[in-house]
């Protein structure tokens, strides 16, 4: 497929984080782009203050009339129904329609490609080295996964020449990309719903992995059973971070690399999640040839990634965090660099589960994890793309965790239980519709600090 011949894009769920990065790209190389979503979002505001036309209907009498079957390419997102009329609607019109993720492999077969996979840690990294490349000067366009704050958008630059890409394991998506450098951040099961096992999701990263032919570009951590260059925090690895410390809220550290030992690098974002990712992108960026000075210029100047453990309010009396962690070892990362920060502080959690089928597959996780807080509010579980299931509820996973301080919360009551907690730090975590809450209670804990 030549994207040259294209001149109208039209998305099929175009508010999703994956698909609104590809709506903002097309439209910065001239192409007219439309599309459709279920309902309105701050993603689909930003994108129609961006120019970009969205309807919140499914109506073929809103397709734009000069979209041809000859020059339109159109994207779907997995979550719209085969029922959904515009869709039946190209495809009984022979127009050429692709998955997001097909669409990210044609695009990126023609550049040198970055690729991030993980269960966990994908948007995370791909923002540092987006970022890192960016501000070096390289020629990069990065599609992520979330709002990077230094850009407040989803797609960092407008190079031609080099890309970097999420390598999605949901759906495989992953397997559609042309990687020249790649890291594997972790490959924790997840997405039961696609693969039924552990072991699928295991081949499935194997099958990416080997799509980098060259093992000296694969960077992966030391507990993963694959060939490839080492990555570690404190211990032997070809790329290894040690002497980290905690200046004004911040990681000071060193890199030994295979040529040098890079010094005081500053990082601002916590956890020591968070600091194996930076060491990645590193990575990665140090094998593409950036240069030192560069890295770590860049590495103090990232400001982190719309709801990954984003600072809502910062205060001696108050914190406000948001975060959207939706599996037990993503929760567990947000634990760690919450006590690490505010040792000894009343730290309250509120959770909204996402999918039944991930409640169902890692119920005792969550709660293990969960359980690790001083106080809980539960939500109900947002279904996404699923319908309910038998018994699955979040009175279901409450009943499992062993802290005596939880309940579950309706959302119409959230606010005004939040009030009353004496909670001096507060996370919110999910991946559902509880992001969208986040001005409001926001706004609502301003008023009463």
């Amino acid at each position: 497929m030549n994207l040259n011949q294209i001149q109208n894009v039209y998305f099929i769920g175009i508010g999703g984080i994956g698909m609104s990065a590809l709506a903002r790209y097309f439209k910065n190389i001239g192409k007219q782009v439309s599309g459709y979503d279920k309902t309105p979002s701050m993603l689909t505001n930003e994108l129609v203050e961006s120019g970009i036309d969205i309807h919140f209907e499914d109506n073929i009498s809103l397709i734009p009339s000069d979209y041809y079957a000859e020059n339109t390419l159109v994207i779907i997102t997995p979550a719209v129904p085969k029922t959904h009329s515009e869709w039946n609607y190209f495809l009984e019109r022979d127009y050429q329609l692709k998955k997001r993720a097909e669409v990210l492999g044609i695009i990126t077969k023609d550049t040198f490609c970055f690729a991030v996979a993980g269960t966990h840690g994908k948007t995370t990294t791909s923002s540092i080295l987006g970022h890192i490349l960016f501000e070096s000067g390289a020629d990069v366009t990065a599609f992520v996964g979330g709002i990077v704050e230094n850009y407040n958008s989803n797609l960092i630059g407008s190079g031609k020449t080099v890309t970097v890409v999420e390598a999605d394991e949901f759906d495989r998506s992953f397997l559609h990309l042309h990687p020249n450098i790649a890291c594997i951040t972790s490959m924790d099961a997840d997405h039961l719903d696609i693969y039924g096992t552990s072991e699928a999701i295991e081949a499935s990263f194997v099958e990416f992995a080997n799509k980098v032919e060259d093992k000296n570009k694969l960077f992966i951590t030391k507990e993963l059973p694959l060939e490839g260059v080492q990555c570690a925090i404190n211990e032997d690895a070809v790329y290894k971070a040690f002497n980290v410390r905690i200046e004004n809220g911040s990681y000071v550290f060193d890199v030994q690399t295979p040529s040098e030992i890079m010094k005081d690098l500053r990082f601002g974002l916590p956890g020591k999640h968070n600091l194996m990712n930076g060491l990645m992108a590193i990575a990665m960026a140090k094998t593409f040839g950036t240069p030192t000075d560069a890295i770590a210029k860049a590495l103090a100047s990232f400001k982190g990634i719309r709801r990954r453990f984003s600072y809502q309010i910062k205060t001696e009396e108050l914190v406000y965090i948001d975060d959207y962690a939706h599996h037990p070892t993503e929760i567990n990362a947000v634990h760690q660099a919450v006590t690490e920060l505010y040792p000894a502080r009343k730290v309250l959690a509120i959770f909204q589960p996402h999918l039944f089928s991930r409640t169902r597959d890692f119920a005792d996780g969550f709660a293990e994890s969960l359980s690790a807080f001083d106080e809980v509010f539960l939500m109900d579980i947002y279904p996404a793309r699923e319908l309910p299931m038998e018994g699955i509820t979040s009175d279901w996973l409450l009943g499992k965790m062993t802290n005596a301080n939880k309940k579950i919360v309706a959302k119409s009551d959230l606010l005004a239980e939040i009030k009353a907690s004496d909670a001096p730090i507060i996370v919110t975590i999910g991946a559902g519709d509880i992001g969208e809450m986040v001005p409001s209670i926001k706004k609502m804990l301003n008023e009463n600090i």
